[in-house]
This record gives C-alpha cells, sequence and structure tokens, in this order.
C-alpha cells in the first residue's frame, strides 16, 4: 500500500531555506533547504549523526536556528517559541514516548486536546473532565486504533501501543503539519508495517506528514518524496527510488550497496542524531 494522495498542492505548506544550527564548533545543520506541500507524505532520511531530528527540532523551535529561516503557510516561524508554533499547525510524535503515567490513555489524549485553552500543560488539566475534549481524545484514539483501551494506564500497555497513543496526542493539537520523528523505532517487523499502515491512513485522511524513520522498507513504501541528509548536508530531494538509486545517497546511506537489506528496526543512537 503507498500512501499517495493526489491533492498535492503548488505552494508549499512548509518552507525550510538555507537553516544551519550550530553547536559551538559543530555543525549540525548546514544550509539546508526543502519544501512541504499540503498533502505530501515527505520522508526526511540519512544515516545516523546526519542531522534529521536536528532539523526537525529547528523547525518546532526546540533548538534555535543559527542562520536561515522557517515558514509554515508563508508564516516565518524563527524566533517564536513553540507553544506558539503549536498553535500555527505543528505537531511533533517522538521517538521517546513519554506519556503521563498516572492518567488513562484517553485523559492523556484529552489533555492535548485542550491545550489550546492555555499554554500551560497544567492548567489545561483543569478541562480533561470536558466532554468535548473526551469525545475529540476517544476520536483520536478510534483513528490510531486503540481505542479499545482508551481507559487503561500507560504503565500497562506494551511500546506498540504507547507508539500509538504519541501519534493520537499529537493529532489531538489538530495540525496542519504532522512531524514522526522515527515511530517505527523499537518495534518488530509486523508492529513496524501495522504502524506504517496507520500513519498511511492518517496521511490519506488528509494529514500533511513528514516522517523520519530508519526503515527503509516502509520508507520507501509510503513516502512520495524523500529528502536526504548527511553530516548535515542535503545530499538528496526527489522521488524515492530516484533518490536511492542515486550514487551520492547510496554512499552516503547505505554503503555503496543499492540492494543492501532495509532495516527492520531503528538505531536508538538516532536520539542523539546532531
Amino acid at each position: 500500500m503507498h500512501a499517495a494522495n493526489s491533492s498535492v498542492s503548488t505552494a508549499p505548506l512548509l518552507k525550510v531555506e538555507n537553516v544551519s544550527v550550530r553547536f559551538g564548533g559543530l555543525t549540525a545543520v548546514n544550509e539546508v533547504s526543502f519544501e512541504v506541500h499540503q498533502g505530501e507524505l515527505l520522508g526526511l532520511i540519512g544515516p545516523n549523526g546526519a542531522g534529521k531530528t536536528t532539523m526537525l527540532r529547528a523547525i518546532t523551535g526546540v533548538v534555535h536556528a543559527t542562520e536561515g529561516e522557517v515558514y509554515l503557510s508563508g508564516v516565518p516561524l524563527v524566533g517564536l517559541p513553540i507553544e506558539r508554533r503549536i498553535r500555527k499547525g505543528l505537531s511533533l510524535s517522538q521517538q521517546l514516548v513519554k506519556p503521563l503515567r498516572t492518567m488513562s490513555l484517553l485523559d492523556n489524549v484529552a489533555l492535548a486536546a485542550s491545550g489550546h485553552k492555555t499554554v500551560s500543560p497544567w492548567r489545561a488539566l483543569t478541562h480533561v473532565s470536558n466532554a468535548d475534549e473526551l469525545a475529540q481524545a476517544m476520536q483520536m484514539l478510534e483513528k490510531v486504533g486503540i481505542a479499545d483501551r482508551a481507559h487503561l494506564m500507560p504503565g500497562t500497555q506494551p511500546l506498540g501501543i504507547l507508539k500509538r497513543l504519541e501519534l493520537a496526542r499529537a493529532l489531538a493539537l489538530k495540525p496542519q503539519l504532522f512531524l514522526l520523528d522515527e515511530p517505527l523505532a523499537g518495534l518488530n517487523s509486523s508492529e513496524a508495517r501495522a504502524l506504517a499502515n496507520t500513519i498511511a491512513d492518517i496521511h490519506q485522511s488528509g494529514m500533511t506528514v513528514v516522517l523520519i524513520e530508519h526503515n527503509l522498507g516502509e520508507v520507501m513504501r509510503l513516502c512520495q518524496r524523500l529528502v536526504v541528509l548527511d553530516n548535515g548536508n542535503k545530499i538528496g530531494d526527489g522521488e524515492p527510488r530516484a533518490v536511492m538509486t542515486d550514487p551520492v545517497v547510496q554512499a552516503a546511506y547505505l554503503g555503496g550497496d543499492p540492494q543492501a537489506e532495509p532495516q527492520t528496526t531503528a538505531s536508538s543512537k538516532e536520539t542523539q542524531d546532531a
């Protein structure tokens, strides 16, 4: 199943323009530019340490871009705090899932759904009992396939369920652009394929998605376009098969072997991606 979507528009929803991120003497991202159009499912890939996670963090404001600009629907984001970027339509599903373990799956998602009422997540706790947010939360749990576990606690759930909870919490923010940082990491092959199918369904429902993922089999199956980073530099941008047969990409990402077996799970080293 390929997550193709014929409604991709010509105007970019996200525009990354000559973004660099430096930490002291280390250049983590070097003058990277790319666009994401409404309705796309874009894969942002590359080897460990390529700068992918840093790039996502620069888009969301977790780290500050040293140079360059990021635009969402034509509005510049650099300089805005994280919460304002979220309110403008960004949402990030992170690789490391950290739910509130004293709250049910449903309440975890309802808390995210109530986030528009206040910039303080702790003040938002007072709104969790609101019937509207609970209804929205249940819809998000249904969308990711775990509504039957709504009233269970996160501490009792396996990683595959917690990954889906993370998707539901991010979707509850009602984003224009859904950023996914290695959602398949740590899952076995059948779990990864099932979650990839859920991501494809989310995309097909009209969501624009940027996906960081090391599972090349699923990347090639799902993504319409790839942007490839290596050592902080963009080395590829285009249709997946064309990009993955480019000798520069092969040398950086596949060690020069275009027939290399796709990885089933991502390396945990990517959590330190710079």
